[in-house]
């Protein structure tokens, strides 16, 4: 039967039904976003602790927390170190970045629901080939490490991580990212989620209490997770050149958190005089720069770019995951940690989990060793370079006004859109022709609209898609 409270507001209801198919975590945060959008819950509204609400509906209270995580990732809710947890400044009907949320959420909502909504091409950011995971080859890994793995590895695992992996990451990192890595350094997690928590945690017990990150860029994530390290967070602009250092150093920041390789979202590449400027600013201020290495195995017509961690290892904490390169639900990251750090960083990963799946890390190790990742690398390597030729050619011949940035590296790519077309209409639009669109306005700090743009993965799309996709959409963007 429906539990129904009323606790939130006089005029707020909230019910689960336990008789339908959709998850009550899904049903909570379905009516909670329709709440906040529709004004129901207003900004800077409190809401119950997660404790209250648990007790009151009748759920775990961990489900209310991941709930409001998942709310604060999105940005419907905002909640500071030891404050409630409220309604975000610009989660509100009418505001500034609702436009951002309503509609490809509606989408979201209503395929979580079974209620219809399917995009028939979704160009998400962030998302590689699922369909192209090396099964056999991953599968072959898994059966390998059970066969020769020792009965201890069986027992709870090292929180730094299996010697063997971490050996191989090493190896790994040197020679594909020129970095200065040595097993003693990495600590094995599950993501660069967690290892930016651990890192910012790690920060936060040794003093630092602000941290800077690009603008734009991962500005909830990073917000959250400093929040919860008990560090503030502030935005530094990039230009062509990558993160702005001279603004970063009068944040008076000790950390920032930056995407050298390939900046996310612009794609813009750190320059080398950026780099040294880093480097030079890391030293002056004892600071600590956290890079996230996220998918510099897949460039095109650029040299290589190296990790920043081998410039200045001493102040440089970098992550890096098999998330793009084979798959998220692997949970497989690294960290690449500064010597001073490190001890700090494992203490932090000992306490939220003991480790990481050992089999898991062991067959990871297996791949690499066996050459069959680097394979696999290639292969895909290829596979995304034709799409990313394909997403041009297609713009080129339906939308030649749209410009196109940021593709020497990864799969998403930035389009410009021309003078006087409005980013959210574009979107919304598509999103009613079953094309899913994200501007760029939903990674800027302030959640600007201008210039308008849009971020347009294709790593999880076919070469025909990607073509439909833009035919179907080709006049929204021509304006």
């Amino acid at each position: 039967m429906p539990v129904e409270w009323s606790g939130l507001s006089p005029e707020l209801l909230l019910t689960l039904d336990r008789e339908v198919a959709e998850p009550l975590r899904s049903q909570l945060e379905r009516q909670l976003r329709a709440a906040i959008r529709s004004g129901r819950l207003g900004v800077g509204e409190r809401l119950p602790s997660s404790r209250a609400l648990a007790k009151e509906l009748g759920l775990s209270r961990g489900l209310v927390q991941d709930c409001y995580t998942q709310l604060q990732s999105e940005g419907y809710l905002s909640a500071d170190v030891g404050s409630a947890t409220r309604v975000a400044t610009r989660a509100s009907a009418g505001s500034a970045g609702t436009g951002n949320l309503t509609r490809p959420q509606a989408w979201r909502d209503a395929a979580a629901s079974g209620a219809g909504g399917r995009l028939n091409v979704d160009f998400a950011s962030g998302v590689p080939d699922l369909g192209s995971f090396p099964r056999a080859d991953w599968a072959w890994a898994i059966r390998e490490a059970c066969r020769v793995a020792p009965n201890s590895a069986l027992n709870y695992g090292d929180p730094h991580g299996s010697p063997e992996v971490r050996e191989v990451l090493a190896a790994y990192l040197r020679r594909v990212r020129a970095a200065a890595a040595s097993p003693e350094q990495i600590v094995v997690c599950t993501g660069f989620a967690q290892g930016l928590n651990l890192v910012l945690r790690a920060l936060g017990r040794s003093g630092v209490t602000l941290a800077a990150f690009e603008d734009p860029g991962y500005s909830v994530t990073v917000s959250n997770a400093a929040a919860r390290a008990g560090i503030k967070a502030v935005p530094v602009r990039v230009d062509e050149f990558g993160v702005d250092v001279t603004a970063l150093a009068a944040t008076g920041a000790r950390a920032v958190v930056l995407t050298p390789a390939h900046q996310w979202p612009t794609g813009v590449v750190l320059s080398p005089d950026r780099r040294l400027q880093l480097a030079e600013w890391a030293a002056r201020c004892d600071g600590t720069i956290i890079e996230d290495d996220y998918d510099a195995e897949f460039r095109y017509d650029r040299e290589p770019v190296g990790a920043l961690q081998g410039l200045a290892a001493e102040r440089v904490a970098a992550i890096g995951t098999v998330s793009k390169s084979l798959a998220p639900s692997l949970r497989l990251g690294w960290v690449v940690c500064p010597p001073g750090l490190a001890d700090l960083v494992i203490e932090e990963k000992a306490l939220h989990d003991r480790g990481s799946p050992v089999l898991d890390q062991l067959a990871l190790a297996t791949l690499m060793e066996s050459g069959r990742f680097d394979r696999h690398l290639r292969r895909m390597r290829a596979s995304y370079g034709r799409r990313r030729g394909v997403l041009v050619d297609a713009l080129a011949t339906h939308a030649p006004e749209v410009a196109l940035t940021g593709l020497a590296a990864g799969f998403h790519a930035v389009a410009h859109l021309p003078r006087g077309i409005a980013e959210q209409s574009v979107i919304n639009a598509a999103f009613d022709r079953a094309v899913g669109l994200y501007g760029m306005s939903e990674q800027r700090s302030d959640r600007s609209a201008l210039p308008a743009q849009l971020v347009l993965g294709f790593g999880n799309l076919s070469e025909r898609a990607i073509e439909s996709g833009v035919a179907t959409i080709a006049d929204l963007l021509r304006g």
